[in-house]
């Protein structure tokens, strides 16, 4: 089984990383590229395109110009442990063992708007470039004409290096459109995570992408190979609901948190 998640706005570059084996992204040479189209920007037009503030707008413009082909070891960190959102704090990748993080690195991916698909050890440098931004490059208008198929047929390719035949979707619908159906030859698990108050159910995003962070730990630490065995988690009080479930949409639910 081959799972992918979201890449975080949020970045810690602070924090030393351990002593483990790296790799360098498949797609490096296409976020270079990537990265030269964003630093022609204006901060003006970066607030624009990404809709954020001033101040993020010029932080930002200083990234892309300083983005390297071939960076230096100290201005990079391994994917999984630079991301610092929400999702990233139900993955907990800082706490995985070396054979945990040995299994991550096969069957773990995140997809990205610059990098297209990493790895949890692929070595990044800071960025911010959401996978629904309108950047024009040659390949189109947006990041999804730019990226194409390729997701897919890369994701198709290294799930087959491990043997697996199905793909565990913990990613938003932002970065999962960016996967092409058509190109993709394996099956796709949605799990849905929701909260349960007042006598109804629904989606809580801040608490979502926390559990889809910590699906996608349940299944490295569990080595998940069967989507039967999905059904079996339950970190953070969450249960499989069969009742709300649907072929490969996988709902779980939990009682409201009283805090976060």
């Amino acid at each position: 089984m081959l799972t992918v998640i979201s890449p975080a706005k949020k970045l810690d570059f602070e924090v030393a990383s351990p002593k483990i084996e790296t790799s360098l992204p498949v797609f490096q040479d296409d976020a270079y590229s990537l990265s030269r189209t964003a630093r022609r920007l204006s901060a003006a037009n970066l607030r624009k395109l990404m809709k954020i503030s001033e101040p993020l707008a010029k932080l930002n413009q200083d990234r892309f110009k300083a983005f390297e082909e071939s960076p230096a070891p100290e201005a990079t960190k391994p994917a999984a442990l630079a991301f610092a959102g929400d999702t990233y704090t139900g993955l907990e990748a800082g706490s995985l063992d070396a054979d945990e993080l040995k299994y991550a690195q096969d069957h773990l991916r995140i997809l990205s708007g610059l990098y297209g698909l990493l790895r949890p050890m692929d070595l990044i440098q800071p960025y911010r470039l959401e996978m629904g931004s309108r950047l024009a490059t040659r390949r189109g208008k947006t990041l999804y004409q730019y990226w194409g198929d390729r997701l897919s047929i890369a994701l198709s390719e290294q799930a087959a290096q491990t043997g697996s035949d199905t793909l565990l979707n913990c990613a938003s619908v932002e970065y999962f459109t960016a996967v092409d159906p058509a190109a993709l030859r394996l099956r796709v698990i949605t799990p849905v995570f929701m909260e349960d108050r007042e006598g109804s159910s629904k989606i809580v995003s801040f608490f979502a992408k926390r559990a889809r962070g910590a699906m996608a730990r349940f299944v490295v630490q569990n080595r998940i190979t069967n989507a039967e065995d999905l059904k079996r988690f339950d970190l953070g009080g969450y249960g499989f609901r069969p009742d709300m479930s649907e072929g490969d949409r996988m709902v779980f639910t939990r009682p409201y948190p009283e805090t976060p």
